[in-house]
This record gives C-alpha cells, sequence and structure tokens, in this order.
C-alpha cells in the first residue's frame, strides 16, 4: 500500500491507482493535459519518500531532482509531496 502525504491531507493509493488519479480523487487540484509524461503540466514537487519514484516509461517532460510527474510515475511505500502549481 503506497500512502500519500500532502499538506492538505494523507491518504493511500488504491491498486493500480496513478499517483495523480489519487490527488484528484481526494480533491486536490492539480493542473494536467496528456497524461502520459509529455507536456509536464501536473509537475509537482517530492519533498521526501521511503522508496524510489519510477517511471515504465521514461518521460520527456523535463523534471528537476525534487520533482515528479503524478500522471506516470509509479510510487510506493510513503511519499511527501507539494501538490501546489510549480510556477517557472
Amino acid at each position: 500500500m503506497t500512502w500519500v502525504i500532502t499538506p492538505k491531507m494523507q491518504f493511500y493509493l488504491h491498486d493500480d491507482e496513478s499517483l495523480l488519479d489519487g490527488l484528484l480523487r481526494t480533491g486536490h487540484e492539480v493542473n494536467y493535459q496528456c497524461r502520459d509524461g509529455y507536456c509536464g503540466s501536473c509537475r509537482i514537487r517530492k519533498i521526501s519518500s521511503s522508496h524510489a519514484v519510477v517511471y515504465p516509461i521514461s518521460p520527456l517532460a523535463m523534471v528537476d531532482e525534487d520533482e515528479i510527474l503524478p500522471c506516470c510515475c509509479q510510487v510506493q511505500g510513503v511519499i511527501h509531496i507539494d501538490h501546489e502549481l510549480i510556477v517557472e
């Protein structure tokens, strides 16, 4: 089971649920477009995680070391994120 901690709440992901879908299900506002890691509009800040965040297919969108794309990453264990929009 994966636990997600945000400034708003703590929740778990359902089996085979993406981080983006979990955030939307729990009422978090997350900007997104493609759901495939191409556009990068869903980019959020990863504060910490108990396991490595992985991408089954490398995304085309560029992300910094402390950022993840919740539409296409795979998370396990406990992850602490800030889902507020990252503006560059």
